[in-house]
């Protein structure tokens, strides 16, 4: 394990999250935090610009001092050093993200400012494109400033994208990019990651930015501010869900604004290679992928599911004198953004779904441990590894009572290359499954009754919505998580637990696991 190498790139790491800060400065300008229907300061917030500052300078510091411990290192970058990298760079990135909300005293609600493990909470959920907050009252500045409510969206910019292939982007780093964008990039796929990695992250990083920066133009043109345009755009492109505002994107009340949102989450949550290929004239490429028609045929029944039974059960605040059109389009609209945003794993509301029938819930539930599509900024187990599960199963179950016959497993009608696929999926699932079952009798066994209030016979499923939402990158979750409430009332254990989920979440578990093995870090 060359440990200087390691040091080097994570110094690297650290002065470019700290170079990201000056983008967050500008909007202590009362002139530029516009938001709509939230009444502006009349000065300049010196006290949160100031600990911008102050952060700003200690990640340069710590990226110098990391450096210069790296000097002289190896040069050569293998899996363990890359996996280490990657795990250490999430690890080091939710302290240095934590920085802002700390130094600038943030307040979670009024008169109580974040502690530590809020701050700490907050910057993971924000990099790991979760998005859920502790945080229960963002639209007074005097409460959280307008420069940190965009440094708070801006870690959903950075988190979507990737740190790493950030790095990859823009440094290159030459064979050791391959080991690092491979250790990074989400999902069993790793289609254009063999040759040319910084090409490759160029092109995913081209395509992302291109996308968030088309959005922000859209959400100006419907008469958002910049400054909401931007947040948001960063939140829907990463499928993060960080809002500046309370009722989320309910504030706008805009048909325009939520269908806008829906398309670019759809786009947030397909794998980039084919949205290249797209742009490359090739759409063919597109329709045939079994990944992404299966991610599309899911979003389009259960949306359909949702909104037949939501009419059922009138849970789209219908009134009783509209007519029938008028209240299906009020339950496509709804029900649609609802199921797009939790499959997306974005985790933006537009109503308060933990109100709407058990079936609807239910199925929300289940759609977090579904995610985008393998190669996206969607988080959550990716649509690819489901059909090869189900694929796996299929074939198992044959061998069951046809010992003899032997099949390869097959997507989209080819066999599939690599022997050790079947076995990467099952153990992925698996473990999957262990960690949150394990993560939820952990969460009933610390977190005290005292939490629901009156209402303690909610606890076993609000802790396994808010695991799941934690787990799989959502955000909002059932009960005490939902759509309308936030994370700030849990215990600290809990919120540290919930932020080692979210990151475990966001590299896709192994990454982070190691990082815990003695045998990991020995040299042999």
């Amino acid at each position: 394990m060359d440990l200087r190498l390691i040091s080097k790139l994570l110094g690297i790491i650290s002065a470019l999250i700290g170079a990201t800060m000056v983008f967050s400065i500008p909007w202590a300008i009362p002139a530029l935090g516009k938001r709509d229907g939230v009444p502006g300061l009349d000065k300049v917030e010196w006290h949160d610009l100031t600990a911008m500052l102050i952060s700003m300078l200690i990640c340069f510091l710590l990226g110098l001092l990391l450096i210069w411990l790296g000097r002289n290192n190896g040069g050569q970058l293998f899996r363990k050093e890359a996996m280490a990298v990657v795990g250490l760079s999430w690890v080091l990135a939710t302290f240095l993200g934590a920085l802002p909300f700390w130094i600038s005293a943030t307040q979670r609600d009024e008169g109580t400012p974040m502690s530590l493990v809020d701050c700490l909470f907050e910057s993971q959920s924000g990099f790991s494109t979760t998005g859920a907050t502790v945080i229960s009252e963002l639209e007074d500045p005097h409460l959280v400033s307008h420069c940190i409510l965009f440094w708070r969206s801006s870690t959903h910019f950075l988190g979507g994208l990737g740190i790493v292939v950030l790095f990859v982007a823009i440094l290159g780093q030459g064979s050791a990019g391959k080991a690092l964008m491979r250790t990074e990039m989400p999902g069993p796929s790793k289609e254009g990651t063999q040759t040319r990695m910084q090409h490759t992250a160029w092109v995913f990083a081209g395509i992302y930015c291109g996308l968030t920066l088309l959005l922000t133009l859209i959400l100006c043109g419907l008469d958002m501010t910049l400054f909401d345009a931007l947040c948001h755009s960063f939140g829907t492109m990463a499928t993060g869900g960080f809002s500046t505002y309370n009722k989320s994107i309910a504030q706008f009340g805009s048909g325009l604004i939520e269908y806008t949102i829906i398309c670019f989450m759809l786009l947030a949550g397909t794998n980039f290679a084919l949205l290249y290929a797209v742009l490359r004239r090739r759409p063919g490429k597109l329709l045939a992928d079994i990944e992404w028609r299966t991610y599309m045929t899911v979003i389009l029944v259960v949306g359909a599911l949702v909104v037949i039974l939501g009419l059922v059960h009138n849970d789209f605040d219908s009134l009783p004198h509209e007519s029938f059109s008028s209240r299906l389009a009020h339950a496509v609209r709804f029900g649609l953004f609802q199921v797009v945003s939790i499959v997306t794993t974005t985790g933006y509301v537009t109503r308060d779904f933990d109100g709407w029938n058990s079936f609807a819930r239910g199925i929300l539930l289940l759609l977090m441990f579904v995610g985008g599509c393998a190669g996206s900024t969607g988080g959550g187990m990716k649509v690819i590894r489901h059909i090869l599960f189900l694929k796996i199963v299929r074939l198992e179950t044959e061998h069951a009572f046809h010992p003899s016959v032997v099949r390869p497993l097959k997507l989209g009608g080819r066999a599939v290359d690599d022997p050790d696929l079947r076995h990467n999926i099952l153990v992925y699932c698996g473990l999957v499954s262990v960690i949150f079952v394990s993560s939820w009798i952990v969460v009933v066994a610390i977190e005290p009754d005292t939490t629901w209030g009156t209402t303690p016979q909610h606890k076993l499923i609000d802790t396994a919505s808010a695991v799941a939402a934690t787990l799989n990158n959502i955000g909002p979750g059932l009960g005490t998580v939902g759509a309308t409430q936030n994370y700030g009332h849990f215990s600290a254990p809990t919120k540290m637990l919930f932020t080692l989920l979210m990151m475990a979440g966001r590299v896709e578990l192994f990454v982070i696991l190691v990082l815990f093995s003695p045998r990991f870090w020995r040299n042999h």
